[in-house]
């Protein structure tokens, strides 16, 4: 009970009532500010998904690749120093860059800087359609990877040796940005025997865009581009970039030869990932 003020009636004075609105107003804020607090978690919640390809055995040989895709660096913050000791960590006989590192030249320094992070094993990068939009020529990006050990494929392909085995790595130009050209990238090869072999595109889509040679197959395709659908509530994405066609994210096993679509790192056009959180895809490989 409250005391009686001196001097006055000896009535105690009723608390103040909230109106319902804003009581509403008040759940609304709150709601609001939970809901943004989760959504930037999200978008800085790196997740490693884990994948086994080829027939273990007493021939094979253990091949473990890490694919970093669509970082869309502009800076380098903790959140890409997190992806950096989780690289580390995973301790990857390859990594793979498969595009949209940076958005513009001004993110040229971060993505050095990440890259020279990176653990030293070979590692081979392709172009998005943000590099090609950045205005950065293909030669400087090529010039970047090179001092820190990682080779830029453009229609290009290289074989790889890992101990007695052969894994073959083909690199596409960007389905949007660029002029990908699987004939090119494979034509100057001696031999066409495609056993072991990694493609790299950017965009989902040139899976059904560009076949490879007669003669040639891919035992994997890795692809970025869509982040899962960034904005992707209950899985279900109702945007996504040109060049996605009908990927997603995840595997795809249908027709064609087996494709990933990994959810990526950053963000484009909008900070947030609702649904579709960054990703680290490992792939252990038993190399036949």
């Amino acid at each position: 009970m409250n005391a009686p003020a001196p001097g006055g009636s000896g009535r105690s004075t009723p608390p103040q009532r909230l109106s319902r609105r804003r009581v509403v107003a008040a759940a609304g804020a709150g709601f609001a500010a939970l809901a943004a607090g989760g959504i930037i978690r999200e978008s800085r919640r790196l997740e490693t998904t884990r994948h086994a390809l080829g027939a273990p055995g007493a021939s094979g040989r253990l091949v473990r690749l890490a694919q970093v895709s669509d970082l869309h660096m502009h800076s380098f913050t903790p959140f890409f120093g997190q992806v950096v000791a989780c690289l580390h960590d995973l301790r990857p006989d390859v990594v793979l860059f498969t595009g949209d590192m940076i958005e513009r030249t001004a993110g040229l320094p971060a993505l050095e800087m990440f890259v020279a992070e990176c653990p030293r094993v070979p590692s081979f990068a392709i172009l998005g359609n943000w590099e090609h939009w950045s205005g950065v020529s293909a030669d400087a990006l090529r010039r970047l990877y090179d001092r820190h050990g990682a080779d830029l494929l453009v229609n290009r392909s290289t074989d790889l040796m890992l101990g007695d085995r052969r894994l073959r790595i083909t690199g596409l130009d960007d389905l949007v940005g660029g002029v990908p050209d699987a004939a090119a990238a494979l034509g100057p090869l001696a031999s066409a025997d495609s056993r072991n072999h990694l493609l790299l595109v950017h965009c989902p889509a040139a899976r059904d865009a560009c076949p490879l040679p007669v003669g040639h197959r891919a035992d994997l395709v890795l692809a970025g581009h869509t982040h899962g659908g960034q904005i992707a509530p209950l899985g279900f994405a109702p945007v996504r970039p040109p060049g996605s066609g009908r990927y997603v994210a995840g595997w795809y096993r249908d027709a064609g030869p087996p494709l990933y679509v990994s959810r990526g790192i950053g963000t484009s056009l909008v900070p947030v990932r609702i649904g579709a959180p960054p990703e680290i895809a490992v792939f252990d490989w038993t190399l036949g």
